[in-house]
């Protein structure tokens, strides 16, 4: 049995604010669960962060680059059809982060809840080492920022899957979701 609690608004302000930004109704979450959308989103932090540190071998030439995965990240989640199954990791990942943005209206167990805010920051946490080492040009702390983001970043998505399959076996609205 899993215990739900309400959850307090603030917990997912970030994630409801991307959301927001990608336009994510019904059919755009559908879209974004397609496993490409997910595996090509992933490689936009280390693409992008190739592109500053060689932006000395690029020149200008580094912005149309940045620019173009900007795009890219705003393109992406409705990029791809709907997954004509959802039973893929990434897709389960997308559709967990869909639960975590819904926690206010279906409650979502303590654990998962506080495991999110924990991964969130561990994500973060890589960030002032990248921009630093794609400041001062230093391959390792550029390496190390890049390493602990995406780390906590595909821990953050793993914990969603398990948030998902919970809700799921609980929730008639998530387990409606599933394309077998």
């Amino acid at each position: 049995m899993i215990e739900h609690r309400t959850q307090p608004q603030s917990v997912n302000t970030l994630l409801e604010r991307l959301a927001q930004m990608h336009r994510l109704d019904d059919e755009g979450w559908e879209r974004h669960a397609n496993p490409l959308s997910g595996a090509t989103r992933m490689a936009i932090l280390p693409l992008l962060t190739l592109i500053l540190f060689a932006r000395g071998w690029f020149g200008w030439w580094t912005v149309p680059f940045v620019l173009a995965l900007v795009a890219w990240t705003f393109v992406n989640p409705r990029a791809f059809p709907r997954p004509r199954h959802t039973t893929h990791w990434m897709s389960r990942a997308v559709m967990g982060e869909r639960v975590l943005l819904n926690a206010d209206n279906v409650p979502i167990p303590d654990h998962h809840r506080i495991a999110a805010r924990r991964l969130s920051w561990i994500a973060g946490v890589g960030l002032p080492a990248l921009i630093w080492g794609l400041l001062v040009l230093d391959p390792w702390a550029a390496l190390l920022g890049l390493g602990l983001t995406l780390l906590g970043k595909l821990w953050f998505l793993d914990r969603m899957v398990w948030l998902y399959d919970d809700m799921a076996r609980t929730t008639a609205q998530y387990r409606a979701w599933q394309r077998p």
